[in-house]
């Protein structure tokens, strides 16, 4: 027996799919490299304009998905992996439209569609994916019911009716939702492995080298954000202590993989203490940051022997974690024979103006390593500049720098310092993370973006040890010629951000409140929000039992609503037995074998109502008689209507 062929769709109907498919479209596409997204999109319209009429053929298909599978390839390569996934998802979601003909289609390509908010949570899960998808997915139920109305050559319904039906199905689906959200117990590790990201988040990396920061710095994103308790550290404290650079050869700086592994060495801090939270930005990497020094590791990282926080986990989500901090007085210990040795590494044959410069200086100083640290300060501070417009170094790239541009970027001055300090025979090395931070006035927060990277340089002294030294902060400040603030302000942009600084900081608050209520919502906060109710702690397996206990009887009470509208379909009776229950409340209430109108008129006899008596006739003859009634006017006054202020019975 032959399958029954599916209606034709409707111009209507077919606007409405295309725009749900497109609202479930938008929230991944803001996770996808910009040049990728806008091809996806393109694609999308394109196609949707070119099959409207009739199904574009088999051939022009197959070649629309090889040109979008070679789009994806151009621009995330062939390792497989979130991102790459999630492109291919958009992609096929934008070819949907060329086989958009029938009701059935229609319904695919929803059901198609709302896989794409779920699978944009797994890029991000912040507020405005989630502010997408939840109109993605009210807009596809709004266009399935109408679709169910076309199916029944029913006319459709107005805008406001068909949102109340959908308001009703959320309603009737939230409390289930929420108890999921709140009891369901929190994994550490998912369910089901997911492969890295193909396009990682810019953070901190365990190397530098020439041109690698451009990316991260002209990004003016949130890197993290930092609540303080107590006091705060002044502008040229808030150093954000990252990965220690020690190895270098010639243009790139790594770390020393022994220190990973090595006991941070014993300091003396000062009487200053910091206590603050910091809740730190996914970068799909492990290194953490922390004011300069950290005093202890928190639970889940651990401090190595340069006192770099590093997490033992990969920082997949929006972490958060307590900390304290101290500025060093002295370090305790020498450095070990393998310590300088590495610290005064540098490879043979490379820059030698640099060393003979450091070599004369050594000679003029003696011994005195704090003369020839505050030497090179001076020279930075009469002849270079700062500026991001730098070539790429050659060979000599330290050379060219100190001796023939004499202008760049931290990236450039710590490096070029600490060849120049290593030349001189003082042990020196790289540091990197961010500095600075903006404070929020909405939440008395401080956030530090991407752009804030930095790199600064340590110096080895006697009686005092590992000392910070910013060669870049000693740059005169007439000659700091073109910044990230310069770039972002160009065109007119001052103006803007100016005038939107203070919506910037509200919507960065709204964010940070997302972060906090549902982000962050873990193991601890569940227990916590127990305590109330005067539950200490539940084992995992006693919080699946509330959760299926609160479950089920959600189901049970969403079952009672389901078949109570199965029973009374009809809107009109469902208005009648809702005034009656306003009687009922007064002692009226009519008997299950009574007449409409009979009780209409003995309820008249103790509370005298004319209205009522109307409204049951009106009643009477649209349900029984099939009178030519105007149901809308009467659904309305069953609604309002309100018992009289008659005499009680």
């Amino acid at each position: 027996m032959a399958e029954p062929t599916s209606p034709t769709l409707s111009p209507s109907a077919r606007h409405w799919t295309l725009a749900s498919a497109a609202l479930g479209l938008a929230p991944l596409l803001l996770q996808l490299p910009g040049l990728l997204a806008a091809i996806i999109a393109l694609v999308a319209l394109v196609t949707a304009a070119a099959a409207r009429q009739r199904v574009l053929p088999a051939v022009l298909r197959v070649a629309l998905v090889l040109c979008m599978l070679a789009a994806i390839y151009w621009q995330m390569g062939a390792r497989p992996g979130r991102d790459t996934g999630c492109a291919l998802l958009a992609a096929m979601l934008a070819l949907k439209s060329s086989e958009l003909r029938s009701l059935r289609d229609a319904r695919s390509m929803l059901g198609f569609a709302l896989f794409a908010p779920f699978a944009a949570f797994l890029l991000d899960q912040g507020p405005t994916t989630m502010a997408l998808a939840v109109l993605a997915a009210l807009t596809s139920l709004l266009t399935l019911q109408r679709l169910a109305h076309a199916e029944g050559q029913a006319p459709s319904p107005r805008l406001g009716s068909a949102l109340r039906g959908v308001g009703k199905l959320v309603a009737l689906g939230l409390p289930l939702a929420l108890a999921g959200f709140w009891l369901f117990p929190r994994l550490s590790e998912p369910l089901w492995g997911i492969p890295d990201r193909a396009v990682g988040t810019p953070g901190l990396s365990d190397h530098m080298e020439p041109g690698q920061w451009l990316d991260l710095m002209a990004d003016d994103a949130p890197a993290l954000r930092v609540q303080f308790f107590g006091a705060v550290p002044d502008a040229e404290q808030r150093y954000w202590r990252g990965p220690v650079m020690t190895r270098f050869d010639g243009r790139r700086w790594e770390q020393d993989d022994a220190a990973r592994h090595r006991s941070p060495a014993a300091v003396t801090h000062s009487a200053v203490r910091w206590d603050y939270q910091i809740d730190y930005e996914p970068t799909d990497r492990r290194q953490l940051v922390a004011l300069d020094l950290p005093l202890q590791a928190p639970a889940g990282s651990s401090l190595d022997g340069a006192h770099s926080l590093r997490s033992t986990a990969r920082l997949t989500t929006l972490t958060r974690w307590r900390l304290q901090s101290s500025p060093v007085a002295r370090y305790q210990d020498a450095l070990s024979p393998y310590q300088r040795q590495l610290a005064l590494q540098l490879p043979a044959g490379f820059n030698p103006r640099t060393a003979a410069l450091a070599r004369q200086w050594r000679s003029e100083a003696g011994s005195d390593d704090a003369a020839i640290v505050a030497r090179s300060l001076d020279w930075i501070r009469a002849r270079f500049a700062y500026t991001l417009e730098t070539p790429l170094p050659g060979r000599d790239g330290v050379d060219e720098f100190l001796f023939d541009q004499q202008a760049g970027f931290c990236e450039h001055f710590s490096s070029a310092f600490v060849v120049l300090m290593r030349n001189a025979g003082i042990p020196a090395r790289v540091v990197t993370g961010f500095a600075g931070g903006v404070r929020n006035p909405y939440g008395n927060y401080w956030v530090v973006r991407r752009m804030d990277a930095h790199a600064w340089a340590e110096v080895w002294l006697p009686q005092r040890g590992w000392v910070r030294v910013d060669p870049t902060a000693a740059v005169a400040p007439e000659r700091i010629y073109d910044t990230l603030e310069d770039r972002l302000q160009q065109g007119g942009a001052a103006t803007f951000q100016s005038r939107w600084l203070q919506l910037g900081q509200a919507s960065d608050w709204l964010r940070r409140g997302w972060n906090d209520l549902v982000l962050s919502f873990d193991a601890n906060r569940q227990q916590q929000m127990l305590r109330p109710l005067g539950i200490d702690k539940l084992e995992p397996s006693q919080l699946i039992a509330v959760f299926t206990v609160f479950a089920l009887a959600t189901l049970g009470w969403m079952a009672w609503l389901l078949s109570r509208g199965e029973r009374e379909r009809d809107p009109v009776l469902r208005a009648w037995h809702r005034l009656g229950r306003r009687y009922a409340k007064l002692g009226l209430a009519r008997d299950s074998a009574e007449p409409a109108g009979r009780w209409a008129q003995r309820v008249h006899q103790q509370r005298p109502d004319p209205a009522l008596l109307s409204l049951s006739s009106r009643f009477v003859l649209a349900r029984y008689a099939g009178a030519d009634v105007d149901l809308t006017s009467l659904l309305r006054d069953l609604r309002r209507h309100r018992p009289s202020s008659g005499a009680s019975p």
